[in-house]
């Protein structure tokens, strides 16, 4: 049987002009009772440590372990223990984390970390989601109900995705596909939020949230901000 880990895709983040991090590989699936190995860069800084989290779709962050190159001993989260999970440096800003005997529970996203100390900020590579939210169309809005549709642009291919309306959370009526890859290797994840057409008339703002890891994107919509066909 084989579990799937993913690391968050390589890509180069800026703090204030500063690269950060960058993670290998995207996604790794390995047979059950092995070992998953993930490698984490963190460019210019060299004498922070690298901070591992662990995400469960639906989850959130879990703090795994950390590591700096001239400690002892690495420092675990509850939960977290060696064997199980080690970090180890190859450089003063290469650092592996090492998961041993995976199991299915294994399975998740697992991002770093570090503290920059040129800006005085933690900081990953992970970009926040792009959101797209789309209106009812005309046709729709001829019913007693309709669909508001929010797509999300990331770069790994899990996310949570969650509805408001009014501010409010929303429970039923949404219905969230599973990641598309795309061509240019980011995912794209489409959610639709079942509405009343009275609501929509009446101007209620609708909120779609989509959060990855540590970063959160919102986008609102409400009839009076859309374009009249």
């Amino acid at each position: 049987m084989l579990v799937t880990l993913c690391a968050l895709i390589p890509a180069l983040t800026c703090v204030s002009g500063v690269t950060v991090v960058t993670q290998k590989p995207p996604v790794l699936s390995v047979r059950k009772g092995q070992t998953a190995t993930m490698d984490c860069n963190l460019g210019t800084v060299t004498n922070e440590p690298a901070w591992w989290y662990k995400q469960i779709p639906g989850g959130v962050p879990q703090y795994v372990v950390r590591f700096r190159h001239d400690w002892s001993s690495q420092y675990y989260g509850s939960g977290f223990s060696s064997p199980k999970f080690t970090c180890t440096h190859q450089s003063t800003t290469d650092y592996r984390l090492m998961i041993k005997n995976v199991e299915e529970e294994d399975s998740a996203v697992y991002y770093c970390k570090t503290w920059d100390t040129s800006v005085k900020e933690y900081a990953s590579h992970l970009p926040p989601p792009v959101l797209t939210v789309f209106p009812p169309s005309s046709a729709e809005l001829q019913s007693n109900t309709a669909s508001l549709v929010c797509l999300s642009s990331q770069s790994v291919p899990f996310a949570d995705v969650s509805w408001l309306a009014g501010g409010s959370p929303v429970s039923s009526g949404i219905s969230t596909s599973t990641a598309v890859q795309r061509p240019d290797q980011t995912y794209q994840i489409s959610s639709s939020l079942t509405i009343q057409t009275s609501d929509w008339n009446m101007d209620k703002v609708y909120t779609c949230k989509v959060s990855l890891a540590s970063e959160t994107s919102e986008k609102t919509i409400k009839k009076s901000e859309c374009p009249t066909e």
